[in-house]
């Protein structure tokens, strides 16, 4: 299989995580006979400083063009003074909008070489393991220009949504319930919002057509208090833009490390982005410490939702659990008698784990 792989590393750390990613994903290649070539362009800070846009139109075309996207992170305190328009974050999200990537899959499943890494007790963390699906092209972020009045008093943002909008993310939290233990837990604030109320009426008319789903509506408040006391509760979560932000990165404490979460930005025809849940990290940046294993696994998403590849994609993801296992951490998480690494060779233990597993395929394969 040949696959053209638009890469945006942008800043930060964003370009040392997705040099990693990059060469696990040549081992994959080279193990299960594909063709992966990747196309560079610049998105966020670094295309402000090259081409004084957030989001060139390049790097729009090159997107359009290739069979996925992988993105390292944007942003940074260098572009704070720029003017609002052009933050490195926009580029973010023009290219999601540009894409029409709405829906967004954020997968929170602890680690059992990291249980101790959460603030959380173990008993409470249990078996978590969450699929959170978030709506990317709509709501506060995407209303009507934020605007100051009167003498900058008075601060105006709109939430903005079409039945449409609400409809296909709802879709996609119960197609993606199915495929798993068939729970879904719709996330509103519909005692305030008038969005939420039509959210969770949508919800109702769509529990129809799922009639094997078990479905729960809970406020976003109560939801978050949840996640912590009772993650274990959950399978699927769906909600809007602004609550799957806050709740995705609150949950990064079951797996002990925002550094952990990758995540998918997807639409219909299985076109995609992927990158980790983690930003730029501009304090380590250049320091070779990054954790590179939320991109790696946003790699092996891409594999999965875009290409199919679902052995290759669980060989990346064993390779990594197995890393783990084995004991070695970057600083941002910490394993009793471990041995700490840094990026490459974090990177370099994770590839050991998939040529030895290929090696003992073939050794097996021998004298069977």
């Amino acid at each position: 299989m040949k696959k053209e792989i638009i890469v945006l590393p942008g800043d930060g750390v964003g370009r040392e995580v997705m040099e990693a990613a990059k060469t696990v994903l040549r081992a994959i290649a080279d193990e299960y006979d594909h063709q992966f070539v990747f196309h560079e362009h610049e998105i966020g800070g670094a295309a402000i400083d090259q081409y004084g846009v957030p989001l060139p139109e390049e790097t729009i075309d090159a997107c359009m063009h290739g069979d996925a996207i992988l993105l390292g992170a944007v942003g940074g305190p260098k572009w704070d003074h720029v003017a609002p328009d052009i933050r490195p974050e926009k580029g973010l999200l023009g290219i999601r909008k540009q894409l029409g990537l709405y829906a967004n899959l954020r997968p929170v499943k602890g680690f059992k070489a990291l249980l101790q890494a959460s603030p959380l007790k173990e008993e409470i963390l249990g078996e978590s393991d969450i699929l959170i699906v978030r709506e990317l092209t709509g709501g506060l972020y995407f209303g009507r220009p934020s605007e100051r009045r009167d003498s900058g008093n008075t601060v105006v943002d709109t939430l903005s949504y079409t039945r449409e909008e609400m409809e296909r993310i709802i879709e996609t939290g119960f197609e993606s319930a199915m495929k798993r233990r068939k729970k879904l837990t719709s996330v509103d604030k519909a005692n305030v919002l008038e969005s939420s109320r039509m959210w969770r009426e949508i919800v109702e008319e769509k529990a129809a057509q799922y009639p094997e789903v078990e479905v729960e509506h809970l406020l976003v408040d109560a939801a978050a208090m949840k996640l912590i006391t009772e993650p274990s509760r959950f399978d699927v979560i769906v909600t809007e833009n602004l609550f799957g932000d806050i709740l995705s990165d609150e949950a990064s404490v079951l797996t002990g490390s925002l550094g952990m979460l990758p995540s998918a930005s997807l639409r219909r025809d299985g076109v995609g982005m992927y990158e980790p849940v983690h930003g730029s990290a501009p304090d380590i940046a250049g320091k070779g410490v990054a954790n590179p294993i939320g991109m790696i696994l946003s790699a092996a998403m891409m594999l999965r939702y875009s290409f199919g590849l679902e052995e290759e994609a669980r060989e990346i993801e064993r390779a990594v659990d197995e890393c783990l296992e084995q004991g070695y951490f970057t600083p941002d998480l910490f394993i009793p008698g471990g041995t700490p690494v840094g990026t490459a060779e974090m990177t370099a233990r994770i590839i050991e784990n998939v040529t030895a597993k290929s090696i003992s395929d073939s050794i097996c394969g021998m004298y069977s």
